[in-house]
């Protein structure tokens, strides 16, 4: 897996952006729809939809490394009709993707309540033989009254390299191509066992 990441520029993608953006890429280029575990980062927006995006706003694709070159010939410079309004992307450029100790995801999929979600989660990781630890944060829904996905943000701490490539590669729940269980780097904690 690598991350191909562009440049956008336009207004505030609406509420049910994930979707919206999702069924524009995979118009433009078929072949993402049908790989596996490809999914957008969340993106980061301002509070207005009206609103412009940052100068430095990015459209980041977890991909499978063999789909980089025809997704970026595919997506460069294309322009994503979302209804309300319209994105321009710039030019794809590859990152790869780098072992962490700390990662995050900003949503998890589930409809379960902390405790059974928790449980599945380790039971995912316990399966993948990942030792870690785990921190759930808040409960979040993205989308719109017609399409909506519930998940809780989640924070994988005390990862070995060779795990945390392996949790980011493969993600975690449903939903990766709406930006669920997607991981990225967090910042460092340290001291949670300090008495």
């Amino acid at each position: 897996m690598i991350d191909l990441a562009f440049d956008v520029s336009g207004n505030a993608p609406p509420a049910d952006h994930p979707f919206t953006i999702w069924d524009a890429l995979s118009n433009l280029a078929p072949a993402l729809a049908d790989a596996d575990r490809a999914g957008i980062l969340p993106m980061r927006l301002p509070e207005h939809a009206a609103e412009a995006l940052p100068k430095r706003a990015k459209l980041t694709l977890r991909i499978p490394l063999a789909l980089a070159e025809e997704l970026t010939v595919a997506l460069s410079g294309a322009q994503l009709d979302l209804g309300s309004s319209l994105l321009q992307l710039g030019m794809g450029r590859t990152r790869a993707i780098t072992a962490y100790p700390t990662i995050h995801a900003h949503q998890v999929a589930s409809d379960e309540d902390e405790l059974a979600f928790m449980d599945g989660v380790r039971a995912q990781l316990d399966e993948m033989r990942i030792a870690c630890n785990l921190i759930c944060g808040l409960r979040h829904t993205i989308g719109d009254e017609t399409r909506s996905i519930q998940g809780y943000s989640l924070v994988v701490h005390d990862l070995k390299a060779e795990a945390s490539l392996k949790l980011q590669y493969a993600g975690l729940g449903e939903a990766r191509q709406y930006g669920c269980g997607i991981f990225v780097p967090y910042k460092v904690i340290s001291g949670l066992n300090d008495d």
